[in-house]
């Protein structure tokens, strides 16, 4: 077993143990849930630990190089529009498959009683996230300051929040958290350190990160503009 593999054990049994530890503190002193409720409860916090093994197995095999395999590659058509387009298209296809989109969609859905219809929302989020991965990319490329892009995009956050109904404000904030998801972060800071890696001039640490961040604005701003049209 190599040092990967055990690194990766770890890793998971720090992410599941501690609360699995704490809600059986919890059934001995305080809860007292029936067993077989219990017991589904365990089995189902080693299932969580068996699939997120084999999901940082996977991510850490596959999808973190091919991330930046193709940052690497798309700068090589010379091509800027091509290179934002394409990075556009990408951060669409990787948040329709981001499952915390999909489960946020869901139960705007189930308690909203199909007012905000599930594809709808996630059809605005994965748009605006592929905006953003677009927009990422080109201020990686023309070398403008991320903290002037966080500002100008903050702002106007705060200026819609005003204008966005109060049923639409907190979704748009959660819809802005959702992208962060086990799918999405990984593939996007993958793509933007290739990305950074081949252009001359550009460091893959002070360049290549900061497109997560830049990314969550986004979607909170495409679900106020959605709650602005359907208010």
């Amino acid at each position: 077993m190599n040092k990967e593999l055990i690194q990766l054990v770890r890793d998971v049994a720090l992410a599941v143990l501690p609360i699995s530890l704490i809600v059986c503190v919890l059934q001995i002193g305080l809860l007292h849930m029936p067993w077989d409720v219990f017991g589904r409860f365990a089995l189902g916090a080693l299932f969580v630990g068996c699939g997120l093994f084999l999901f940082l197995l996977g991510v850490n095999a596959g999808l973190l190089p091919m991330g930046e395999m193709i940052g690497a590659e798309l700068p090589k058509s010379g091509s800027v529009n091509y290179l934002v387009f394409m990075s556009f298209v990408l951060g669409v296809a990787i948040t329709v498959a981001e499952p915390n989109v999909l489960v946020l969609a869901h139960q705007i859905d189930f308690t909203s009683d199909g007012l905000v219809p599930r594809n709808m929302l996630i059809f605005m989020v994965a748009l605006s996230v592929g905006c953003c991965v677009g927009g990422a990319v080109l201020r990686i490329v023309t070398g403008i300051p991320i903290a002037k892009v966080l500002m100008c995009g903050y702002g106007v956050i705060l200026v819609l929040s005003f204008f966005t109904p109060p049923n639409f404000l907190p979704v748009a904030y959660d819809a802005g958290g959702v992208t962060t998801g086990p799918v999405t972060v990984p593939f996007i800071i993958a793509l933007g350190m290739g990305t950074a890696s081949v252009l001359r001039g550009k460091n893959s640490f002070s360049d290549g990160f900061g497109l997560v961040g830049l990314t969550v604005i986004g979607p909170i701003i495409g679900v106020m503009m959605l709650g602005i049209l359907y208010g």
